[in-house]
């Protein structure tokens, strides 16, 4: 039995839909026959919907596009044509080559928090995830809370706990959201020019920031997806040799639904001599790393540090750097052009970087791949909300450990000022006592009882070019409070402790104003408004 809930459509409905979408019933399916800029939109839209991809399609996309052409076409059938002929251009070019060239469109419904930090671990593909922000989460899906049910768990003597306890997390949240909506409404009144509804939305996303928290790592989300079958192989074979159930039985709801229009992209997959051997080459590493993790630091308790730490950087960095922007406008070696920029002034180190960089008019305006010739470790403990947002930046080296209620969890304050903190604190108190009764019996789904507002460790590697869009895009007033504080202290850190300041007077678009002060989503919220309005759809910023 498994625990998803299935969609139901009319008759007409499922004649539209099954031209599109590789089934009708299932949490898994791939986009076909549409135009990319259709599929593209469709996924862009979904990360701020409630509602399932293929209702998205029925209700918001499907008015606007000739159907009628594709009357005949059966997509949740399969495609052996195309089989036959990818078989035969393997044979010509070889797998991986050609593997690099077919990608596809999936949705990932239904899949825990826990899930879709697996599903976007791949650096080399896309990815379009379900927002906190913009969706309510006490939105119930088949008459229940969002959150997975893990079989397992479900048949145990904890099931009816864990039924229980998890749906008290979503009545505190669905509670509490009126509460500081009233809160932020009192503290933010509307402003002339402000229509009704760019006001209610910025409040309810003010309001939904500082509850997300409360939600378990159980809860439920849809994640768009877009690889190579190349990518969704290493993904699979990941997914295949995880310790957690959900991971590994996804995997073969994602695997029915690629062969339907990539299928030899994926035959190494039930080899037992590739993919087997991948798959089980995978989970005895990780077993026994996690052994030897376990016997050489028994019983060592974590010293204290700040929410952020730079760890590993090169004092050289900066001089590396600059001797790499100068290299292509040169005939010299390369540690030749080092040594002459180890004995540049202070004034002419910066003339090199300020015409590297050049008049950078706005933060998409990005320097070149010089920038990649130094990189910054920063270890960081933050709630889980932050983590799961910084961690979907794919040009970066990023490993976390075991989500606990170990590291304790963060309460914004406004949740204090507006008296709702006592059903926060007991909240919390549910979640952390629920995951140490998981422990000892499911240690893989244990995880699902903790909520987002616990804290976890985790470390990022990137390189400054790496670490100038994402300090640069995470900061921007319109972020999230807590991974903007995350990123001015990084920002922070690389000035003063690296030293590394021509490289922090690079990201001149990183904000240091006070994180969680205002409406964050107002100004992004006025703009769209004025691009629904404007017949070109376009708004000068």
């Amino acid at each position: 039995m498994h625990p998803y809930v299935a969609e139901r459509w009319t008759d007409q409905e499922a004649d539209v839909l099954r031209r599109y979408f590789t089934n009708l019933d299932g949490p898994v399916f791939a986009l076909v026959n549409l135009p990319e800029v259709v599929k593209g939109a469709l996924f862009a839209r979904y990360s701020r919907s409630h509602k399932s991809l293929r209702r998205l399609f029925l209700d918001e996309f499907v008015g606007d596009l000739d159907t009628d052409g594709d009357a005949s076409i059966d997509a949740t059938v399969g495609v052996k044509r195309a089989e036959a002929l990818y078989e035969r251009v393997f044979s010509e070019y070889g797998d991986d080559s050609v593997a690099q060239l077919g990608g596809v469109h999936l949705a990932c419904e239904q899949a825990s928090n826990l899930l879709t930090k697996i599903l976007e671990w791949g650096r080399l593909m896309a990815y379009l995830e379900q927002s906190t922000r913009y969706v309510a989460y006490d939105a119930r899906l088949g008459g229940r809370y969002r959150y997975h049910r893990d079989p397992a768990v479900l048949a145990s003597p904890l099931g009816t706990r864990y039924v229980a306890d998890l749906d008290h997390l979503f009545d505190t949240y669905r509670a509490l959201v009126p509460v500081m909506s009233d809160h932020y409404r009192a503290r933010h009144p509307k402003e002339a020019g402000d229509s009704d509804f760019v006001y209610r939305q910025s409040i309810k996303a003010k309001a939904f920031d500082a509850l997300r928290g409360l939600l378990p790592a159980a809860a439920l989300s849809n994640v768009g997806i877009y690889g190579t079958g190349q990518a969704y192989e290493l993904l699979l074979l990941r997914m295949r040799g995880h310790a957690l159930p959900e991971a590994r039985e996804y995997a073969e709801l994602m695997v029915a639904e690629l062969r339907k229009v990539i299928p030899s992209f994926l035959t190494r997959l039930d080899r037992p001599d590739r993919g087997g051997e991948w798959t089980a080459y995978l989970a005895a590493t990780g077993r026994a790393t996690a052994q030897v993790a376990e016997r050489l630091f028994a019983g060592m308790e974590p010293e204290p540090r700040p929410a952020v730490t730079l760890v590993d950087f090169d004092p050289d960095g900066e001089d590396k750097l600059l001797a790499a922007m100068l290299y292509p406008h040169l005939d010299l070696p390369d540690d030749q052009v080092l040594a002459r920029v180890r004995t540049l002034s202070a004034g002419e180190r910066q003339a090199v970087a300020d015409a590297y960089v050049g008049e950078r008019r706005n933060r998409r305006h990005k320097p070149g791949r010089a920038l990649e010739h130094l990189s910054y470790r920063f270890d960081v403990l933050s709630d889980y909300g932050a983590f799961r947002d910084l961690q979907r930046h794919r040009m970066l080296t990023i490993q976390w450990q075991g989500l606990t209620p170990r590291h304790g969890y963060v309460m914004a304050d406004d949740v204090v000022s507006a008296g709702a903190s006592a059903a926060f604190e007991e909240a919390m108190g549910c979640s952390a006592a629920l995951h140490d009764a998981l422990t000892p019996h499911f240690p893989a789904q244990a995880s699902y009882a903790v909520s987002l507002a616990y804290k976890l460790r985790y470390s990022m590697e990137l390189n400054a070019r790496a670490a100038l869009h994402m300090l640069e895009l995470r900061t921007s007033p319109a972020g999230h409070p807590s991974y903007r504080r995350i990123c001015q202290d990084m920002h922070r850190l690389i000035a003063e402790q690296a030293g590394h300041r021509i490289v922090a007077g690079l990201m001149a678009f990183v904000d240091h104003s006070d994180a969680g002060a205002g409406l964050e989503r107002l100004p992004g919220e006025r703009r769209a408004e004025a691009r629904r309005s404007s017949p070109t759809g376009q708004v000068s910023t």
